[in-house]
């Protein structure tokens, strides 16, 4: 899927499974038409919805806090900004431009995730700090570029770290 705007994550096997779970819970937060598509990678779905995909992060924590029983076959959920062809141009124009948003006084950290490419991890690190002219913290950072390319295309996100939900931790917490 081209224009997608999650990314969810999963347990091999179980992606069909996901994307029934995904397309629901979608559909329950008020997304009447949710598109989830499986990949040709194992445990990893995307998902296009008419919602903000910041906002299905947050409501589906309070689902987990308080229904954590509708959640099971759903591991991660990843926001997704923009979308690009997987070349280091059209990432690193969007990095460039979604990278304002972080205060001048802010720290930030590239996270790379990659599936099915053979463009260079370090490349496409070293093209996107050029872009961000702000203090690095590879530990603590306040906000992360995250740059997720999956075969052909790339989605990319600049958030806070608390953005990215992870349903396995959250349920531990519980």
């Amino acid at each position: 899927m081209r224009k997608f705007n999650l990314i969810v994550t999963t347990l091999r096997g179980q992606e069909n499974l996901a994307a029934i779970e995904l397309e629901d819970l979608l559909r329950s937060l008020g997304d009447e038409s949710p598109q989830v598509s499986l990949t040709s990678v194992a445990g990893l779905i995307t998902a296009r919805t008419n919602l903000d995909p910041f906002e299905v992060i947050n409501k589906v924590r309070e689902i987990i806090k308080e229904e954590p029983w509708r959640i099971g076959n759903l591991m991660r959920l990843i926001p997704i900004e923009e979308v690009v062809e997987s070349n280091l141009e059209e990432i690193s124009q969007v990095v460039e431009k979604l990278s304002s948003k972080i205060p001048e006084d802010a720290t930030f950290r590239i996270t790379i995730e990659k599936r099915h490419t053979s463009l260079s991890s370090s490349e496409i690190i070293e093209m996107a700090a050029k872009k961000v002219n702000r203090k690095v913290n590879l530990k603590n950072p306040d906000w992360i570029i995250l740059i997720e390319v999956v075969g052909a295309f790339t989605g990319i996100s600049v958030i806070k770290p608390d953005q990215i939900l992870s349903i396995a931790k959250l349920q531990k917490i519980r």
